[in-house]
């Protein structure tokens, strides 16, 4: 299955927070969009990785994703390496996205920053026909490389290139980040240690955070990208 646009986050969630509403907007446009979490996300604090995955297929169905995987690399641990290089560049190969998301260039978690880096060198890895990979019944695979990489902004305020209008799937967005019960607030889960996410005011950050990129472009809440690559227009009256 080809897809137009492929999520590569580091943890499950990670994508609900950072682009949820840009996906449900594409796919709504009827794009194929698909989620690749790079780990498990073991690590937590809160939860378990068997009980993200249940949340992970939840949100999966909340964004109505043409398709939603997990690498399985090591949470915490991975490093940009050639081995989970050959994942990510067949992972990419796999779907042939025309765009790919992927964490920020850095943040509060170390894991975000890195895992930009992996996918960002991969991206352009999966292009070299002379890197070698094989698909899921070991048959060779065409080289490939998206037309463009994109960066979510999580935490830490990094100013972005691009704004992308969301206003109208904040609710559903919303939604599937509530799919993961046991991560943010959750009166259900009181008795797990509370975490700078679980409280009931991250939430309330994350939509301030929508609210100041929508009032920069006219809009109420708005998801913003940076992009190592210029981006371009067709026309000046293209932009908000």
């Amino acid at each position: 299955m080809k897809l137009d646009i492929l999520v590569l986050s580091v943890h499950p969630d990670d994508a609900e927070l950072g682009c949820a509403g840009t996906v449900l907007k594409h796919i709504a446009m009827g794009h194929k969009v698909g989620i690749v979490d790079l780990t498990r996300g073991e690590l937590g604090t809160r939860g378990s990785a068997e009980i993200r995955e249940q949340e992970a297929t939840a949100a999966a169905n909340i964004l109505g994703l043409a398709i939603r995987e997990n690498l399985g690399i090591p949470d915490g641990f991975f490093e940009n390496s050639k081995e989970y290089q050959l994942q990510v560049i067949s992972t990419i190969r796999k779907y042939q996205p025309k765009i790919v998301i992927t964490n920020a260039y850095h943040d509060r978690h170390p894991d975000h920053g890195r895992a930009n880096e992996l996918v960002e060198h991969s991206a352009f890895l999966a292009g070299l026909r002379k890197i070698e990979t094989v698909d899921d019944n070991g048959d060779p695979q065409l080289a490939w490389r998206p037309n463009l990489v994109l960066h979510f902004i999580q935490d830490n305020y990094i100013r972005p290139d691009i704004l992308v209008d969301v206003t109208e799937y904040w609710d559903k967005k919303i939604e599937s980040i509530r799919a993961y019960g046991s991560q943010f607030f959750n009166p259900e889960w009181s008795d797990e240690p509370q975490t700078y996410i679980s409280s009931p005011e991250f939430i309330n950050v994350v939509a301030a955070r929508a609210s100041e990129f929508g009032k920069s472009i006219g809009v109420k809440y708005a998801e913003g990208y940076t992009s190592r690559k210029i981006l371009g227009v067709d026309n000046l009256f293209a932009l908000k």
